[in-house]
């Protein structure tokens, strides 16, 4: 039994995860029950992958209340900014009193009140399988707080706590404003459930080691992955020089050396000026786009919004170069975007710029699928491009062929859950 808040039609890389997981556990003999929210308010919406929930599987909707529902009719737009994690950082009263409120009176996040109905609506299927294996995911890190009852409830089964973002150590957590109580219990009950799952799941190496300072009970590093055809197609793309960045850019994730050096190379060069395109595809926050128009880099940019994954897809495979932007800090050190995957199944060449030590530049040195820059770095960025735009000219900026990414397909990931879950029946 898999339980967790993200299902299609939610988009984004969180719902991917889980989604592909349910896809090739029965390959591996599971049958498998995911538990979704009935009635879900979700930030971003990508039906297409509707179309992609395994027939195999059973599926258990459980009604929940949405706070952001309420929150909506004083302001929508902030509603939904504040959930996908765009937080302004000249924000006006209502919305500091709405992330205030978001800290502190719902701990550890708004969807905790669903767990109360998750556990009523499954106790029929727990009565029939008494000893299932039980996952949940966070966040919202509510979730985990079912496994946690469920445990004290059930002790038969097992429980895997699936992270696929850290805690308590979280970037955004210094945003929410939380007050001294509310930052207590969190810790407090990050504690109870990394003492109390039979085995803790991590996406990346700093999690691991984060939390293997926390407790003693088994931790597995299982990454996310892709589960799209790889380009076949290693040849440069036709068209523009185009830098693409799929996915959400926040605040917080404003690289100033990469648009400097855009600008720079725009006023030295009219060849690379009349050549670059900036593309941008996602949810971009106000302070980005203000920070393009200030480095006169607006003229250049392509701004899609939000797209669906099929079409974020075809945008990858038709870059000359895509964009990896984690924010500067030791908290992000950890993060392991679910992007950073299908940008390695598109073959084509990534800039990644992030803090020092990042577990993006590991993967990215491994793989051998491009550079990493940290925010000190903008000399050497700055040359790289220079370096890709002038394959570009030559018409060789071409892909990677090597076959290190088979080790991030879905179905092998897979196959280490699979193992894993035999682990703790051992």
């Amino acid at each position: 039994m898999i339980i967790s808040y993200y299902w299609p039609p939610a988009g984004g890389p969180g719902v991917q995860r889980w989604l592909k997981f349910a896809k090739y556990l029965p390959e591996n003999g599971y049958d498998v029950t995911v538990v979704v929210p009935e009635n879900p308010d979700y930030p971003v919406l990508d039906t297409s992958l509707m179309e992609e929930v395994p027939k195999s599987i059973h599926l258990i909707k459980v009604k929940i209340k949405e706070p952001s529902r309420m929150a909506g009719k004083l302001s929508r737009k902030r509603t939904k900014n504040l959930q996908r994690g765009i937080l302004k950082k000249d924000a006006g009263i209502l919305e500091r009193a709405m992330v205030w409120m978001r800290g502190n009176l719902f701990v550890p996040d708004a969807r905790v009140g669903w767990k109360h109905r998750v556990l009523k609506d499954i106790e029929p299927y727990l009565t029939n399988n008494p000893t299932a294996t039980v996952i949940t995911t966070g966040p919202p890190h509510s979730v985990h707080l079912i496994g946690l009852e469920l445990k004290s409830l059930v002790p038969s089964v097992k429980w895997l706590a699936d992270f696929r973002d850290p805690w308590t150590t979280i970037g955004y957590h210094k945003d929410l404003k939380l007050g001294k109580r509310a930052q207590k219990r969190h810790v407090d009950l990050e504690k109870e459930v990394l003492n109390t799952a039979d085995l803790l799941i991590v996406t990346s190496p700093h999690t691991g080691k984060e939390f293997k300072s926390k407790t003693s009970r088994p931790i597995q590093l299982i990454t996310n992955g892709f589960d799209i055809l790889p380009n076949m197609q290693m040849r440069q793309p036709e068209g523009k020089f185009v830098l693409s960045h799929i996915g959400t850019l926040l605040s917080d994730r404003n690289p100033q050396l990469l648009w400097e050096s855009l600008q720079e190379l725009c006023k030295e060069s009219t060849d690379f000026a009349a050549d670059f395109q900036l593309q941008l595809a996602g949810n971009i926050s106000d302070e980005i786009l203000e920070s393009l128009t200030y480095f006169k880099l607006d003229t250049y940019v392509d701004n899609k919004g939000y797209v669906s994954h099929e079409e974020s897809v075809a945008l990858m495979f038709k870059a000359q170069a895509l964009l990896l932007i984690e924010i500067n800090s030791e908290e992000t050190k950890a993060i392991l975007p679910g992007k950073i995957f299908e940008y390695f199944a598109s073959r084509r060449p990534i800039i990644a710029i992030g803090p020092k030590e990042a577990d993006i530049e590991l993967l990215i040195t491994d793989t051998h699928s491009g550079e990493f820059f940290n925010y000190q770095q903008k000399t050497a960025l700055k040359k790289h491009i220079i370096h890709l735009y002038d394959l570009y000219k030559k018409g060789t900026n071409d892909g990677n062929s090597n076959d290190l990414i088979d080790r991030y397909k879905r179905s092998y990931l897979t196959k280490i859950l699979a193992k894993t879950i035999d682990y703790v029946w051992e």
